[in-house]
């Protein structure tokens, strides 16, 4: 597909006044070479008719805005990550916070947050914890909220949590059970625009800004930095390290988890 540059930015701006999604944010090549790819498999000869012809129908709609905002996702992914939230973060949080107000930021189909409510349900059985899930993809949101799950996307969970945490359904999916629905708040949001809410004692961000510019980056770390208590600490994803974490204010607790540091 030829790349016409005036075709581009009219993609853009459609795509802007349609969704709130601000390609200007995002690396310009990886973001053309992986739209561009879609638009030639799909047989238009442009970035705008692509758009024009997918906005006229919702399902071709949803399904170019996952793509393009990749939801891919799975239970306790990175489990060894996942282990030192259950085994360090959490029991240090909760020396301060008893009770955690927790953010899983671009929480995709929702197996972040819910794994975190497991987590949390299996140590403080008694205690009612916040966790905000958040993304800015409606379609998924609703899947997130419906809690029904592939075997791939369990693939990392051990036989007794998903016998402990899902009924099988009639087509042989998994479904959360109401008692680890019940624990997450569901909540759409542009972390490139919106505003943030603050006193989180942990935020999760990972695999979310891959094809974000360094200084969409910076700033969104920035607003995380304000939105955590002191002590709070930010996950990001395995190939996401904060390399500047310093200048941003944090201190290193364990590679890929930053701390705002106590006042």
């Amino acid at each position: 597909m030829a790349m016409d540059e005036q075709d581009w930015k009219t993609f853009k701006q459609k795509l802007k006044s349609r969704t709130e999604i601000d390609l200007d944010l995002y690396k310009e090549p990886q973001m053309k070479r992986r739209i561009g790819n879609l638009v030639s498999r799909s047989e238009f000869d442009s970035f705008s008719g692509y758009f024009d012809h997918v906005a006229k129908n919702k399902d071709d709609f949803a399904e170019f805005i996952e793509y393009l905002t990749i939801n891919v996702s799975e239970f306790f992914r990175t489990p060894d990550k996942f282990s030192k939230l259950e085994t360090d973060v959490i029991p240090d949080l909760m020396k301060r916070s008893p009770k955690l107000n927790i953010w899983s930021a671009g929480c995709s189909i929702g197996a972040e947050p819910y794994s975190l409510a497991m987590i949390l349900k299996e140590m403080t059985p008694n205690t009612r914890h916040r966790i905000l899930a958040s993304d800015l993809d409606i379609e998924i949101l609703a899947k997130a909220k419906r809690g029904v799950y592939q075997d791939n996307e369990i693939k990392s969970m051990t036989p007794e949590r998903i016998a402990k945490y899902f009924d099988k359904t009639a087509d042989g999916k998994y479904a959360v059970k109401n008692e680890i629905k019940q624990c997450i708040e569901f909540k759409r949001h542009n972390l490139l625009k919106d505003p943030f809410e603050k006193g989180f004692d942990l935020i999760l961000c990972r695999n979310v800004v891959i094809y974000f510019t360094e200084a969409a980056k910076d700033e969104l770390y920035a607003h995380f930095f304000e939105a955590l208590k002191p002590g709070g600490i930010l996950f990001v994803g395995a190939t996401e390290a904060i390399l500047n974490f310093r200048r941003l204010g944090y201190t290193s607790y364990q590679p890929f988890f930053y701390q705002r540091p106590l006042e």
